[in-house]
């Protein structure tokens, strides 16, 4: 008889009720993937040919590790009984349970699995996917007899693409273990954490040393990868330099005079469109009666047109009707709608007005070029400011708490993995791109070569 040993985060995986969707949440080196392989051949061994299960990865190179732990875990227990088809990346075992390892990265490859019923749906390594529309979709494929229960497990780790709508979703509603309803599937999920060092399989030692060796610049995200950790701005881009208590102002009710004013502008569409007013210290104090050095600058306020429960969805406004929200929303503050936005709004072709700069300046809202291609020195410019906030001898930048999507955003944007002095531009980085624009236009000449700002 084969005898499986389980380490404790495990063992408390495969004791939740199978009514309850789990979250598996924590950091690298847990033991996750090996708990799906565990969780897949108990569902297997319970209602055996009634058993369809679907894993999914964002590309078909990211099954092939889940690939290695299914052949040894089922090895040991069927032998040759259990048969996998790698052309087909399918699993059947003898007593007729059935597992795929699928991909799913866009929505044409959602076709593959448009009417097909599944009993059990795992989604590993889900903070690849930014946004969760897709995984969204996938839940209506849960389907099994009347007396048998369907279930979804998503396993993620702190700090990739996805780490906002995951830990809004999943990790801030209940403590860790405890049940919570889930409002957008409605049901019941537990929030599952680990860590690698409650993994006696392995070497921790050792792997601590690859966890550090993988990130030797970035201490927060060494942080969530070691401790699980999904705290606001644990291993985000502007983690070390964003601070609510220094960065975030109270509300202003009016801007004053002596304060130049101008607006910073990302469009889009299907994407969301965000425009923020600038407010540009003369040195002093403002409306709130903070002290702010000259040059600072404030985000005073944000018009942002993002779904509400999805920061990276727009609401598919034409210009005209954006263009007009912006002019009341000025009015409103009194400020004159002229500022600077993305390059991009300035190419000639496919708009009846010629671009959609100027459908804008038709309606009355005037934009200059933000030169974005120069990315990493707008965001080293942005870093910089942040990180002088509240300093009496240097330019910082402030945000209000007027701008909540601002708020919700930055904090857990995470670095491109490829370029780790950008963005990852996958995320909800709408807003942070505005603020980007804004902060490029009043940049001084010694900034252009400012190093990178860790």
């Amino acid at each position: 008889m084969n005898t499986i040993e389980l380490n404790r985060f495990q063992e408390r995986v495969m004791l939740l009720p199978e009514e309850l969707d789990v979250f598996c949440g924590g950091g690298r080196g847990g033991g996750k993937s090996y708990g799906l392989a565990l969780l897949c051949l108990r569902h297997v061994e319970q209602y055996a040919e009634k058993a369809r299960i679907l894993y999914l990865r964002r590309t078909y190179k990211g099954l092939a590790d889940f690939e290695l732990i299914c052949r040894e875990l089922y090895g040991t227990i069927y032998g040759s009984a259990a048969r996998y088809n790698a052309a087909e990346h399918v699993w059947r075992f003898p007593n007729g349970g059935y597992l795929e390892l699928g991909q799913l990265e866009t929505h044409a490859d959602y076709t593959k699995y448009q009417g097909r019923s599944f009993t059990l749906l795992l989604v590993d390594e889900a903070g690849q996917y930014p946004t969760p529309d897709l995984l969204d979709i996938m839940r209506s494929n849960l389907r099994g007899p009347k007396d048998m229960p369907i279930r979804m497990i998503v396993s993620a780790n702190p700090g990739g693409p996805g780490h906002y709508w995951l830990a809004k979703r999943y990790v801030f509603k209940a403590a860790p273990w405890k049940p919570f309803l889930e409002e957008k599937s409605k049901r019941q999920w537990i929030y599952a954490p680990s860590t690698f060092e409650g993994n006696r399989f392995i070497d921790t030692a050792q792997y601590r040393d690859q966890l550090e060796s993988a990130c030797p610049d970035d201490p927060e995200l060494l942080r969530a990868w070691t401790t699980g950790d999904w705290a606001v701005n644990r291993g985000a881009y502007f983690a070390s330099v964003l601070d609510e208590s220094r960065n975030a102002v109270d509300p202003w009710d009016h801007i004053p005079d002596e304060w130049e004013t101008y607006l910073a502008h990302d469009f889009g569409s299907s994407a969301p469109s965000a425009t923020y007013i600038f407010a540009k210290a003369p040195g002093g104090l403002g409306p709130d009666g903070k002290y702010y050095a000259r040059n600072s600058l404030v985000l005073v306020d944000e018009l942002v047109t993002a779904k509400r429960d999805n920061p990276n969805v727009g609401l598919n406004w034409t210009v005209p009707i954006l263009a007009e929200e912006i002019v009341k929303w000025c009015k409103q503050w009194d400020v004159r709608p002229i500022g600077v936005a993305d390059d991009a709004i300035f190419a000639k072709g496919g708009h009846a007005a010629g671009s959609i700069a100027d459908e804008f300046r038709i309606s009355g809202v005037t934009f200059d070029p933000a030169k974005k291609a120069d990315r990493i020195t707008g965001w080293n410019i942005m870093r910089r400011l942040l990180s002088d906030a509240g300093k009496p001898d240097k330019p910082g930048l402030y945000i209000s708490r007027h701008c909540t999507y601002l708020w919700e955003t930055l904090p857990t944007l995470a670095r491109d993995q490829k370029r780790v002095e950008d963005v990852d531009s996958t995320g909800p980085d709408h807003g942070a791109d505005a603020v980007r624009y804004g902060c490029l236009r009043m940049r001084p000449a010694t900034w252009s070569t400012m190093p990178f700002v860790v």
